[in-house]
């Protein structure tokens, strides 16, 4: 006959592995944290400089808090953004209050890698084209808010964006009429 006191140890032993396994493999991916319902843009207050997409009224847009882990080359997808005075950016942005021209190296990361600001003012490299090139994060991609003024009337940001200047396109090499959405990786 079994010790029972063994029996419920190694029953115990066993669903705390099971309870942890499968909290290790869920921090592992990063679900949608909700869904913000697109409003109308007022008037013509959208801005859709290079190529931004507008809100669209009662569409569903996914939210998300986290990002895909950060690894020696995380994968995401590179979108065009304008830091200037009046570009898609909207606002000035959230590291150092500033306007950034164009010709400057600088992103705005998904909200989970902007990570409440701590990378703000730090240089990751980005892969891409067969190319490298450092910029500096300055600002986030919001992917837990959109549709309003403060987001330019576009929605939220997906979670996997390194949204960059024209500035890190010219150095990957992409031609201008090309920029606007590529796959790439990018290292802290």
């Amino acid at each position: 006959m079994a010790n029972p006191n063994r029996a419920r140890l190694l029953a115990l032993i066993t669903t705390l592995l099971v309870v942890f396994l499968g909290t290790t493999i869920e921090a592992q991916f990063c679900n949608p944290s909700g869904r913000l319902r697109g409003k109308k843009p007022p008037g013509n207050h959208c801005n859709q400089h290079n190529m931004a997409e507008c809100c669209k009224e009662g569409k569903f847009y996914e939210i998300y808090h986290c990002s895909p882990p950060v690894t020696r080359r995380t994968e995401a997808i590179l979108t065009l953004n304008s830091f200037e005075d009046g570009g898609d950016g909207g606002w000035v942005s959230q590291c150092d209050e500033k306007f950034h021209s164009d010709k400057t190296r600088v992103v705005a990361l998904s909200t989970g890698w902007y990570n409440n600001g701590k990378r703000c003012l730090k240089y990751i490299t980005i892969y891409g084209n067969g190319k490298s090139v450092k910029a500096k994060v300055v600002d986030q991609c919001d992917s837990t808010m959109g549709c309003d003024d403060e987001h330019a009337y576009q929605p939220p940001c997906r979670n996997d964006i390194v949204d960059a200047s024209h500035a890190v396109w010219e150095a990957l090499g992409v031609p201008r009429k090309e920029r606007g959405w590529m796959k790439v990786t990018w290292s802290d």
